[in-house]
């Protein structure tokens, strides 16, 4: 019994670094909130040549809206491309008509977001800006947005991350509102406390600004399916960790089709799950080797793994040690459990109460453990067939929701 005693311990003490992290993170962002809504600062004077990329693949419903977003925002110096990559639809046509400058890239063996960024920086580099934005391509900046991340990117020559969020379909289900929340958790309040805290934040996938002397330092030809996570880990090792710009928002909208969700959270939760086995020991190798306190930082912060894994993870610990501790007398490990049990709803309660109470309305919460349950088989296929390859979400029709600004 020592011994399984001694197993149990360690699980639980495992479970404590995630729980920790996310509930310190979500305690500080309780202090950057008065951060957000600030007016454009009249000191962002700088002149820089900004250049927009965005990757496009069978987007021909959405890639107007998104170019119409975002083309009142650029200045007579700007431009803004979009890469139809492996299109077969009037993705490119679309975009003319709506003012983009398009590059068309055919290349079937080499497919993904990565290789169509890549495609864009190399017809760039005749001629590059000071700056270079990425947008998806089924996403709004809203007004300002590009003006923000930019100047930041170019004052502190570092990747800079806009606010991405999601919102919720016309008619969401309780499962769309916990899934948006789950969001918010991670690309809003979880990189605020870490801006609090002095640190740098993970790329977040669209919304992102880039100085190009930065971006020269790697290399974006892959078809890694959470490529932007990857690509702030490398050029965070390289020396250039991204930080976060909670005042520039950029909006999708949750799919609503069961497929279409259930394939876009597989590709995003395998990613993640990849990633963190894959790049945590190599950050805290760079960490150490470096000696810098910032890697550290990302690598605790990439050691939280999705919300709705953390809570299964941590009931199914807990009620094996409860098992555990009602035949033999042993409760520690029950006990570390219950304090980590605690933690964890503290973090989600400061982040709803704080930060989604106008999104997400309390009754709501109650869906949370139909969520988790619906995302079991998704976590049983990471460990038998994790998906590898990049797959577009489907796209619903429906009109996207004018965004609505944090509060």
């Amino acid at each position: 019994m020592g011994i399984l005693a001694a197993v149990l311990i360690a699980i639980a003490i495992g479970l404590a670094l995630p729980i920790c992290v996310l509930w310190v993170e979500c305690l500080a962002a309780i202090w950057g909130k008065s951060q957000l809504n600030l007016p454009a600062s009249e000191k962002n004077t700088r002149e820089i040549k900004v250049s927009i990329l965005i990757p496009a693949h069978n987007e021909a419903t959405e890639i107007g809206a998104t170019v119409k977003a975002i083309l009142p925002q650029l200045k007579t110096t700007d431009q803004l491309i979009v890469i139809a990559d492996n299109c077969t639809d009037e993705t490119a046509t679309n975009a003319r008509q709506h003012g983009a400058i398009v590059l068309e890239r055919h290349n079937q063996q080499q497919r993904g977001k990565g290789y169509a960024l890549d495609f864009g920086l190399q017809q760039l580099s005749a001629n590059p800006p000071d700056i270079v934005v990425m947008v998806d391509a089924d996403c709004r900046v809203e007004p300002g947005g590009i003006e923000k991340i930019a100047q930041q990117s170019a004052t502190i020559n570092q990747p800079v991350q806009a606010l991405y969020l999601m919102e919720t379909p016309p008619t969401p289900s309780p499962k769309d509102s916990i899934s948006a929340l789950a969001f918010l958790v991670k690309n809003l309040v979880r990189p605020l406390g870490l801006t609090q805290l002095g640190q740098p934040c993970l790329l977040t996938g669209t919304g992102m600004a880039f100085p190009w002397s930065v971006l020269q330092t790697i290399s974006l030809a892959s078809g890694n399916i959470v490529e932007d996570m990857q690509l702030g880990l490398d050029l965070a090792i390289a020396g250039y960790a991204p930080y976060f710009c909670g005042d520039a928002l950029v909006t999708g909208v949750l799919p609503q089709q069961a497929a279409a969700a259930t394939s876009q959270r597989t590709r995003w939760e395998h990613g993640h799950l990849q990633t963190l086995l894959t790049q945590v020991p190599r950050l805290t190798k760079a960490a150490l080797g470096q000696k810098r306190g910032d890697l550290l930082a990302l690598a605790l912060d990439l050691c939280v793994p999705p919300l709705s894994l953390l809570v299964m993870l941590w009931l199914a610990t807990a009620a094996i040690t409860g098992l555990f501790g009602f035949l033999t007398g042993i409760w520690l490990p029950t006990m570390l459990l219950s304090l980590e049990g605690v933690l964890m709803v503290m973090a989600i309660a400061i982040a709803w109460a704080n930060f989604g109470r106008d999104r997400i309305s309390g009754k709501t919460l109650l869906s949370i453990p139909f969520y988790v349950l619906w995302k079991i088989p998704l976590y049983f296929a990471f460990l038998f067939k994790p998906q590898k390859d990049w797959v577009r979400t489907q796209r619903d029709s429906v009109e996207t929701p004018k965004p609505e600004r944090m509060n």
